[in-house]
């Protein structure tokens, strides 16, 4: 069995352990229950509380002991149901609340906004950043300065990246710190011939500049600047030294 599936109903490994030996047993007290699971009284009617709390257990009077019971497991698709309920009215409180968080943000829009993103997975949310917000931007492309190391670690953190650029129809120009480097559709790309081939990746987009390397233990990290007027500066000296590569 799966259990893992009631950890998206809230339940942790212990309270998973008590609701199964609940089921597997037809009444239960507290001292048994104990035993069965090797956790203390103390901890076992805590959890039974909260297991009665969310319908799952309930109990009864036996000869003065209380004795647990499991509820149906049917029990399970309710909470579901009500988890979806719980969702929908957050999401609904959450879209209410965009528009003031937007104003907040808005308020330090002239302060320089600096995120870090760690390993491969980090690198595929600042590509995937990159296709949505130039898109949500209206332009219709972004600035690239290429560096061999970097680009391997970019095709590995999210291989159809270049694909879902050229769908999205947005275009590219790369500078190629180092040799190497080749178009793939809508892109151009000119070379500055150095030889270092573990340089910061670097791309200026939809007002924001991204940064990916390696950190000290050799790991893929990035780094989104989120500033109109850095953005702005990069863009200008990019498109100052592309026509100097000409």
């Amino acid at each position: 069995m799966d259990v893992t599936i009631f950890k998206k109903l809230g339940l942790n490994d212990k309270e998973i352990k008590i609701y199964l030996k609940l089921l597997q047993h037809k009444s239960v007290s507290v001292r048994v229950l104990a035993e069965l699971t090797n956790l203390n009284r103390g901890t076992v009617y805590d959890i039974l509380k909260k297991l009665q709390e969310i319908g799952l257990a309930s109990y009864y009077t036996a000869e003065t002991k209380q004795k647990f019971v499991a509820e149906s497991a049917d029990k399970l698709l309710k909470l579901v149901q009500e988890k979806e309920i719980e969702i929908k009215q957050t999401k609904e409180k959450i879209i209410q609340l965009i528009p003031e968080l937007k104003s907040l943000q808005a308020k330090s829009g002239n302060q320089p906004t600096t995120k870090l993103y760690e390993d491969k997975r980090g690198v595929k949310f600042i590509l995937e950043d990159v296709l949505v917000t130039v898109k949500k931007r209206g332009e219709v492309e972004y600035y690239v300065y290429s560096a061999t190391q970097a680009s391997d670690d970019i095709n590995k953190a999210y291989s159809n990246f270049t694909r879902d650029r050229i769908k999205k129809n947005i275009q590219v120009k790369a500078i190629s710190l180092a040799l190497g480097g080749k178009t793939h559709g809508l892109d151009e790309r000119r070379w500055l011939g150095s030889e270092d081939k573990s340089a910061t990746f670097i791309i200026i987009y939809a007002g924001k500049c991204a940064f990916i390397s390696r950190d000290v233990k050799n790991t893929p990290v990035g780094v989104i600047i989120e500033n109109e007027m850095i953005y702005q500066t990069q863009k200008i000296i990019f498109l100052n030294l592309w026509k100097r590569l000409k």
